[in-house]
């Protein structure tokens, strides 16, 4: 039975499926397979990037899946070096002709860069495509709470995501709660921190209380949170388990022991020093 996922409504009022699939890391040629194995097991929101190289293989997977493009979720990202006004209006073009799609659900400037100081120019373009109709809605991805205010004075149109590392080892509260004060949702991404906090001994506990992986209780607990989550995997007993966490809850001794694992524990580059 296919699980019913929920969705989170963002500030332009567009529903985002709450739990997603993310490709990072997978190769172009493997792409379409573990895509086509996550749609077939009832996931519709799929997010990839420029800098994956793998939107070509997305793209094959979501037109073979033979689902209506109004069924799916379609996040890409802005790369590095395409920001700027022009740039951005082209790489845009470059990533929805490689989907093979006419929109984007969802486009997210992939990081601040601060030192390079482009990425108001980059969110004016965006305006553009969400006038255009080409993006249905707009956000970031690695922004610091300054990065977002000051993307914002100079705008109109408040981010509807920001995409951060976040997981039980960095759980970014100074950050969720700019979230909360800007109404902008939360995306996790390395949600499972890459394996590094599933052998903690409070998830292994909970885990087995409950008669789950590890995996499964911190996707569990980033639900609770409100958090949207793409979890990543290619093996499809993977993709499948990480999408059954909707039919169990945790307590709040839970979800309080998961908040003592806090310990800024990064397995990416940081959003100020990364240009």
């Amino acid at each position: 039975m296919t699980p019913v996922i929920p969705t989170i409504r963002l500030n332009n009022g567009v529903e985002i499926p709450q739990l997603g699939f993310g490709v990072f890391q997978v190769p172009d040629a493997e792409t379409t397979a573990a895509v086509g194995a996550a749609l077939e097991a009832g996931y519709r929101s799929i997010d990839t990037a420029a800098v994956y190289g793998n939107e070509t293989g997305v793209g094959r997977a979501l037109a073979g899946s033979g689902l209506a493009r109004g069924d799916l979720f379609v996040t890409t990202k802005l790369w590095n070096p395409d920001q700027g006004y022009d740039a951005t209006l082209r790489a845009f073009d470059t990533s929805a002709a490689k989907l093979g799609i006419d929109y984007v659900d969802l486009y997210l400037i992939h990081w601040p860069t601060p030192a390079r100081d482009l990425y108001r120019e980059s969110w004016k373009a965006i305006e553009r495509l969400v006038a255009d109709g080409r993006i249905r809605a707009a956000g970031v991805s690695n922004f610091q709470p300054a990065h977002l205010d000051r993307l914002i004075a100079g705008s109109d149109l408040v981010p509807a995501v920001n995409q951060v590392e976040l997981h039980p080892g960095l759980q970014q509260g100074e950050l969720r709660a700019a979230h909360a004060r800007l109404g902008i949702a939360t995306e996790a991404w390395s949600p499972l921190a890459q394996g590094a906090v599933l052998k903690d001994e409070a998830l292994t506990t909970i885990a087995a209380r409950h008669g789950r992986s590890p995996a499964q209780v911190v996707l569990r607990w980033h639900l609770q949170l409100g958090n949207v989550v793409i979890p990543k995997s290619v093996t499809p007993a993977r993709i499948r388990e990480n999408l059954d966490v909707f039919d169990f809850a945790l307590a709040d001794d839970e979800m309080t022991a998961i908040a003592g694992l806090d310990r800024d524990l990064r397995t990416g580059p940081h959003p100020d020093t990364l240009n």
